[in-house]
This record gives C-alpha cells, structure tokens and sequence, in this order.
C-alpha cells in the first residue's frame, strides 16, 4: 500500500483551531539527527595484484585512525563481510574481493562529554549493555544549543560511578556510553546504550542492517482507515522549513523509509496505534502519519496541537485543550526494543509502560468515547 493509496481528507471540522500550549519549547534543530549519523559504512575492492594479507591489517592499512582494536571488534561483531558473506577474525584477503565494514561513530569527535548527575531509569543493565527508560523532555546527546545534560552526560556519570567501586589498580579505564540510536527529544520509551567498543559495534551492526525489533505506540488525530497498513516514501527535509521534514515522492529526494503500523484502539475523533519500524529516518514516524492525514496528538512541530478532528462545541474544545494541558508534546512512545545481545547471541526484548501523561489522556478519550454512547 502506498502513501498515494492511503492519503484522504483530514479535517471534518469546518476549521483549525489552535490549542494554547504554556511553557513549552519547539525541540531544537539539532534533535533531528537520523539514527544512520551513528555509524558509518565503507566498502574497499582489493586490488588485482594484492598479496594475501589478514583482513584486519588489510582494513588498517586502508582506513585512516582506525585503531586495531576497533577494526578487530568489527570482525568479531560480524560487521565485515568479504564478497557479501561471513568471514572469521583469521581470513586473508584475496586479489578483487570486496570487503564492507559498518563501523559506530563515538560522540566524543564531536563533543566534550561532562559526566553528570542526572537520574537513569535502569530496564536492564550487564557488562556490555545498558537499557534506560528515557523521559520526557531530555534530549539524547549533546547538539547546538544542547551542550549538556542529556541522556549521554547521565549515562557518563552512572559509568564513572562504577568505576569508582572497582579495586584500583593499572589498567582501569572508564566505559564509554556508546549511543548508536536515538528518539526524539520529547518522545519517551525504551533505548539501549553500548557500555564497551564491542558491544557498540555488534548493535551499530543491527540498526544498520535494520534487524532489530522497534515497536512505538502513537496517538493520532483522525479515525484510521482499516486497522493495519504499512507507510512507504522516502523522508528529507523540507526544503522551506529545515527544522522539518517531509516525505517527498520516490526517487525525488530523501531517504528511503518504511513504517508499518496498526490499530490498537479508536476514539472517534483520535486513534491508538502501534507503529513498527523497519527504517530509522528523523521524525519518520511523525512524518510518515502526517503524510496519510494522521498528525500526532500534541505534536507541536507538525500541527498536532490543534484540532484537527472533532466538532466544533466549546465543550469539545475544552476537553481538548484539557488533554493537550496534560500531554504537552507529540503523543510517541518507544515501547518495544529487541536485539541480538552482543554477547550472548540471544535475542533480548524489553517492554516499557506508557508513561503517565500518554496514559491520562488516552483515558480522558475512552471516557469521551463512554460518553457519547
């Protein structure tokens, strides 16, 4: 299905009409970073005349300030393949093979990374992952504007702490918080963070390659049509607004971004869904539902803090800034994550609550919903 066959009319208002927001701020340009910033992938083409080499000395050889560490991490994690297939840490490099390697880019090129005391909602912790509960209202990483207190400074500060416990002794080196994903500011739910350079660049692996499992669940305006469908078109950014971001016909312009998604309940005038990802473009899930007439609830870039469905009573306007008081941002939470453990090889899944302002105000819509019956 795609977005041309899904597109129908928004409003069955006979206006739009803003909903009054306090004390809130638009998430700044540097939020919409796309998760693929976070990790780089080249390939090399052996020459003709090469001579038999190990692959990590091969790959040293070629890419600059790679250490031998994390080139060796690469071959491990399984992000090196040779002529598009498995290779172990011992192959030599034959004349003409092609050899890919998806590497994680570390934040600390681009930024001073202060630990800072900021509270983590811990999921699940060990010694290579760390899976948190991100809350409203903090951005992932530091940006233009955002120089601190974000989520990698807390996580910064929870890995000193630890360190701190150990025996002192040569050799000690802090972990680095190794980010490889992100979600947007003001969108809650569960991510993961790498606590070694391995463990980053087995999950950079997976985000690259798209075989993880990422389940969202969004408020939208609107009543959707049918109860499941998938969203396809390539996201860019709006070439008249740079702070947003657009779905732009295939082959235009834009990277290419695939939503699936389906209903999990209806209130007339909004509709529950669960969106699974299998892209990570920036704001694709916001985007993508904009695109087919389904603006998320609240969300203030995009134009879901007006009304864009409903009557036009008082009452029902009332009832509406009443939510939007209580759910002062885009109605988007990360609710499923799951991936193969770096380690073990297991597939791990973790499963995150609504948070309590999602929560109020889908209960404020089944009570709206009781009401008219």
């Amino acid at each position: 299905m795609t977005i041309s066959e899904m597109n129908h009319a928004v409003p069955d208002t006979e206006e739009i009409v803003p909903v009054p927001q306090q004390n809130v701020e638009v998430e700044s340009d540097d939020d919409a970073q796309t998760n693929e910033e976070y990790f780089e992938r080249h390939e090399i083409v052996a020459d003709p005349k090469q001579t038999l080499i190990r692959l990590d000395k091969f790959l040293m050889d070629r890419l600059a300030n790679r250490s031998r560490n994390k080139v060796q991490n690469a071959i491990r994690a399984g992000s090196v393949r040779v002529d598009d297939r498995d290779v172990k840490p011992n192959y030599r490099v034959r004349p003409g093979n092609t050899i890919s390697i998806v590497l994680p880019k570390s934040l600390e090129e681009n930024f001073d990374i202060t630990p800072q005391d900021i509270p983590l909602n811990i999921v699940y912790e060990d010694d290579d992952v760390l899976v948190v509960n991100k809350p409203f209202g903090l951005a992932v990483h530091p940006g233009v504007g955002i120089p601190n207190g974000t989520l990698v400074n807390a996580v910064a500060w929870h890995l000193q702490e630890q360190l701190d416990k150990l025996p002192v002794k040569e050799g000690n080196e802090p972990n680095r918080a190794g980010i490889v994903h992100r979600i947007d500011k003001d969108t809650t739910g569960i991510m993961v963070v790498a606590k070694n350079g391995y463990a980053m660049t087995h999950l950079a692996n997976q985000f690259f390659h798209h075989t993880l499992e990422r389940r969202y669940y969004a408020l939208v305006w609107g009543d959707m049509e049918g109860d499941a469908g998938t969203i396809r078109g390539n996201i860019g950014r709006n070439p008249n607004d740079r702070r947003l971001f657009m779905v732009f016909p295939e082959g235009e312009d834009g990277k290419w971004a695939v939503t699936h998604w389906k209903v999990i309940e209806r209130f007339y005038y909004c509709t529950l869904v669960e969106c699974r990802l299998e892209t990570g473009r920036t704001h694709q899930i916001r985007v993508h539902l904009k695109s087919i007439g389904h603006t998320l609830f609240g969300d203030i870039r995009y134009g879901g803090n007006k009304i864009l469905k409903g009557t036009l009573y008082p009452k029902y306007r009332q009832f509406v800034e009443g939510c939007m008081a209580l759910l002062p941002r885009q109605a988007l939470h990360a609710k499923i994550l799951g991936f193969e453990h770096p380690t073990t090889k297991e597939h791990v899944r973790f499963e995150s609550e609504l948070p309590q302002d999602m929560q109020s105000v889908i209960e404020r819509w089944r009570g709206y919903v009781m009401d008219r019956k």
